[in-house]
């Protein structure tokens, strides 16, 4: 079988592509799927794209990447199935999607995210107006099959589409191994992520604040190149691929604070199913996939509000037993239910069912 995985972004750069998608591919492969991947943004799209500014070269770098898919949707008839990450391009109504279905080329659409809310980009405001979020109802419309991260975005895809399958996202737990837990004087509190959702883990900075003045502990940030939080000792790690589990592995508990919004409801549970894989105890807020990953108290711990981070925080922060209790069944959630050998065979059937369905 010979897919063309048409995603957004370049290989190994982004967690949706890394934690779907391409962390399957080595598993599609042994069941004889072959996948080229043909990203929208190649690097000079991605380095003014994400940066503040420099609309023109925005414009100009926007521009070749829509004659670059142009010319890739040009080749679908050559493969037996076209995946569709997300989006086939980052901007503008679903132009490619729609010149797949023409050529009766097999489509699977595979979204994580509840990328039918208009969301405001921090550094991109105005290129924001031109994501089309109404689009993803057209690609569901137009597809064979559709995949998606959770119960809630299936909801959404169902209007649309009746054949609609939940694939969670998914840890490789050959990569994400367990360490030891430290009895240590200073527990690491950590967090994960990019600067547009930095905003998330801002949700604490009134929390850490005040535990900071009770309990001994550092902080963790992976990824946004500068954060500081008066009162607390934080640490900043630049995120890398090849280190990324290391530097994860580094945290004692691991936080996932969202906002109770339409936007997070469609969160897959990246950054929990990340510190659960590496046997690491989470606390997240109550809120999407969240619920369905975590059973509170039992393989971590959610939050409702400010009185409940602080009080669970504090007890992981005072017994490194209670650590271990969680990050171990936090681990073996994740082995059962979120692993990517669970998860690939349903990959793969739906493929199969996807091709079934046009011939």
């Amino acid at each position: 079988m010979r897919v063309l995985a048409l995603v957004p972004s370049i290989y190994d750069t982004s967690p949706g592509q890394r934690y779907r998608i391409e962390q399957w591919q080595g598993g599609l492969k042994q069941s004889g799927v072959e996948i080229t991947f043909a990203a929208f943004e190649d690097r000079n799209l991605r380095d003014v794209l994400y940066a503040r500014g420099q609309w023109w070269k925005k414009g100009i770098e926007i521009s070749k990447a829509f004659i670059r898919r142009l010319s890739t949707v040009g080749q679908a008839k050559s493969y037996d199935l076209v995946y569709v990450f997300r989006e086939a391009a980052l901007f503008g109504p679903s132009i490619f999607e729609r010149i797949v279905h023409l050529w009766r080329v097999p489509l699977v659409f595979d979204f994580d995210d509840a990328i039918f809310v208009r969301y405001r980009s921090p550094a991109n405001g105005w290129l924001s107006l031109l994501k089309a979020p109404g689009k993803t109802r057209t690609i569901c419309t137009l597809a064979s099959h559709v995949m998606v991260g959770n119960n809630y975005l299936a909801e959404y895809a169902r209007t649309f589409n009746q054949n609609v399958t939940v694939i969670p996202t998914t840890i490789d737990t050959n990569t994400y191994r367990v360490g030891s837990v430290r009895d240590t004087t200073s527990p690491v509190i950590g967090w994960t992520g990019s600067y547009s959702t930095v905003q998330h883990f801002d949700l604490l900075r009134p929390i850490l604040s005040e535990l900071a003045r009770r309990e001994r502990f550092r902080v963790r940030v992976i990824g946004p190149s500068d954060y500081k939080l008066d009162g607390v000792d934080v640490e900043v790690v630049p995120w890398r691929s090849n280190t990324e589990t290391q530097d994860l592995a580094a945290l004692d508990i691991g936080v996932m604070p969202l906002p109770d919004d339409l936007w997070s409801r469609g969160k897959c549970g990246c950054k929990a199913l990340q510190y659960m894989g590496l046997g690491i105890p989470a606390v997240c807020s109550s809120v999407g996939m969240n619920t369905d990953l975590i059973s509170d108290g039992e393989n971590g711990f959610l939050a409702n509000s400010a009185e409940e981070w602080i009080a669970k925080l504090t007890i992981l922060l005072r017994s490194p037993e209670l650590r271990r209790k969680l990050g171990i069944a936090g681990r073996k959630t994740v082995e059962e239910r979120f692993s990517a050998t669970a998860q690939v065979p349903r990959v793969y059937e739906v493929f199969q069912s996807a091709i079934g369905r046009a011939s």
